[in-house]
């Protein structure tokens, strides 16, 4: 080879080499954006095949309209009427001797909770056999004069005074006779002489004893609570509606009320009156609800959400079931496309509202897919299979 043959074939290797290096640049860029996928493939559509679809039970159907209940959410706390809670008290101070129930125990109305010693009562008890003596001495004076006048015998001025003394004397004893019967002491056995230096303090009505304020050997005082009692069995729900709501709420609709710390516990009531005025400035108004199967787990002073149903309405509804929950948000899982026998699944958020008869309102955060199919079973096993779970 010639000397000037030699120089050609160098000029034309870096040509060659920059050639192929241009040509082959461009084809691996465009390969590995084919290859790539989307963001929405990996990481946000579930595919399964119609073998997996019927081993796992999916089943697939559309969103419905159904004739739910409308409802207007209220919170409020449980209550006793007034007349079903009771303070155990003494008219007459005195050393307790005896207490005769505990806390939690079940008593009815009569029943003695306490036994008191007072010396005081055996002093009153002596005044009333005292005063009724004299009021033996009185009456007869009294029926005396009585007689004189329908004879037109005696004076005016004694019978008078007769009328007086009888009446003062008989209003003194009826007094004293009501004192005893408030301590609890009979009037007639204190006059055959049997006289009594302790008295019975019982219970005013049915109910469960609550809190014990008292121990044996202290003392006593009139217009002091010694035990609390309480009955249940009229426990009611207190709920605030406020005044957006009030126009809706009628006495007689159903209630369901949820306990705030039992969320799976469903009770059952009915409006039964409803305030005329505003709470505490709160723009709120208090309705009472009677709960119609109360159990005796309830207890006054339980806070509750109460579900109140003001009428029916058409709403988007899927079956319980077909709602799943994540990370604190509600999802359903809809059909996004179906290609050679493999169904692709994508999440979408929801609101839920009042559920009824297995099926539960619902209300798309971003817009639906044009006649959407939606999952309406097996939602739980496409989100754990979302969540990692898909080698099960």
């Amino acid at each position: 080879m010639t000397m000037i043959s030699i120089k050609r074939f160098l000029m034309i290797i870096p040509i060659a080499i920059v050639l192929a290096s241009c040509g082959n640049g461009p084809v691996k860029e465009r390969d590995a954006e084919e290859e790539k996928p989307t963001q929405e493939t990996s990481a946000e559509l579930l595919e399964l095949n119609a073998a997996q679809l019927k081993a796992v039970g999916i089943t697939i159907g559309s969103i419905e309209e159904k004739n739910l209940t409308a409802v207007v959410k209220s919170s409020g706390q449980l209550a006793v009427p007034p007349q079903n809670e009771a303070e155990v008290n003494v008219f007459y101070g005195g050393i307790i001797r005896q207490i005769s129930a505990v806390e939690g125990q079940k008593v009815h109305k009569g029943q003695v909770l306490l036994v008191i010693e007072n010396p005081d009562m055996i002093k009153l008890q002596q005044e009333y056999l005292s005063v009724k003596n004299g009021f033996s001495y009185v009456s007869a004076e009294y029926k005396r004069q009585q007689l004189l006048k329908e004879a037109g015998a005696g004076t005016g001025k004694s019978q008078e005074l007769a009328e007086a003394n009888y009446n003062a004397e008989r209003s003194k004893l009826k007094g004293m006779e009501k004192q005893l019967s408030q301590m609890g002491v009979s009037a007639d056995r204190i006059s055959k002489g049997n006289l009594v230096s302790s008295l019975s303090v019982l219970a005013p009505i049915n109910g469960t004893v609550g809190s014990i304020h008292t121990m044996t050997g202290s003392f006593a005082q009139p217009g002091t609570a010694l035990m609390d009692i309480v009955d249940n069995s009229k426990i009611h729900a207190d709920l605030v509606v406020f005044e957006k709501d009030l126009s809706r709420i009628k006495v007689g609709q159903k209630v369901n009320f949820q306990l705030t710390n039992q969320k799976d516990q469903q009770i059952a009531g009915r409006i039964y009156g409803i305030n005329k005025s505003f709470e505490n400035d709160s723009k709120g108004v208090v309705v009472h609800a009677i709960i119609e199967k109360p159990g005796s787990d309830l207890i006054p002073g339980m806070y509750v959400t109460g579900l109140i149903s003001v009428g029916s309405s058409l709403t988007l509804a899927v079956p319980v079931e077909a709602v799943i929950q994540s990370e604190g948000k509600k999802y359903l899982f809809l059909v996004v496309g179906e290609a050679g026998g493999v169904t692709r699944f994508k999440k979408f958020e929801v609101a839920t509202g009042v559920s009824e008869l297995g099926y539960i309102q619902i209300t798309p955060i971003d817009k639906f897919p044009e006649n959407p199919k939606v999952v309406k079973k097996g939602a739980f096993y496409l989100q754990s299979k979302a969540a990692g779970g898909e080698e099960e």
